[in-house]
């Protein structure tokens, strides 16, 4: 069956207006940092459910947004992903399962097995991707491109809780086995990324980082169009 179409013309902009809104967006994009010192001071549901809706604009392989976000502020269940998360980390860090040459790199941002802010923000999302999905009748309904499509909508899913002034950190303790059994999700479903979501505490501090600029990041390949 083919999808209708509708018609799509958004309007051109003028090369001046276009660069000012690259620029402002560039900055404000540029102003966001992972915050692992959060507020327990409430925010609205809603707010993460516009995010997650935002998200949900992504590209997807043949549109079948292979995507589920869990959303909890209970409590208890925010107990059990720290305690279950904490436990995965112990052994990273402490129990050699994570290289020498990882927490080598990870030292300057000190980080540790120690996740007090999964308990602290009033709300965590886990992201899930869905290896495949059911067709009405029960049978098998096959997804593609499944981590491009989850990783693009994470994107966006940050990006709109940066825009909206909240703080989020992409956190992935690894394996993430656990996420699906505390949140009970079904077995098509695996943990892609834990996001806590909140403001930041009055006294937050982060790495004072340099982005690498624009010579490191790209290249130039081929001749000017003309």
């Amino acid at each position: 069956m083919t999808v209708p179409t509708i018609p799509h013309r958004p309007p051109r902009l003028a090369a001046d207006v276009m660069r000012e809104r690259a620029t402002d967006f560039h900055d404000e994009m540029d102003r966001r940092r992972s915050v692992r010192m959060f507020s327990p001071d409430p925010v609205p549901r809603e707010l993460v459910e516009l995010a997650i809706m935002t998200a949900s604009t992504a590209p997807s392989g043949a549109h079948r947004q292979p995507w589920r976000f869990a959303l909890t502020g209970d409590p208890e269940i925010k107990r059990q992903v720290r305690l279950a998360a904490e436990e995965e980390e112990r052994i990273n860090y402490e129990g050699g399962r994570m290289p020498a040459h990882w927490r080598e790199a990870l030292a300057p941002l000190g980080t540790d097995s120690v996740k007090e802010y999964l308990e602290t923000v009033p709300w965590l999302v886990v992201l899930f991707e869905e290896r495949h999905g059911y067709f009405a009748d029960g049978s098998l309904r096959h997804n593609y491109y499944v981590k491009e499509s989850v990783g693009i909508a994470a994107g966006f899913f940050i990006t709109a809780l940066h825009h909206m002034g909240l703080a989020t950190l992409p956190h992935t303790p690894s394996p993430m086995a656990f996420l699906a059994k505390v949140l009970g999700r079904p077995e098509n479903e695996r943990a892609f990324c834990l996001f806590p979501i909140g403001f930041p505490a009055d006294d937050c501090v982060v790495p004072d980082l340099a982005r690498k600029p624009l010579d490191e990041v790209m290249v130039r390949v081929g001749s000017e169009a003309g």
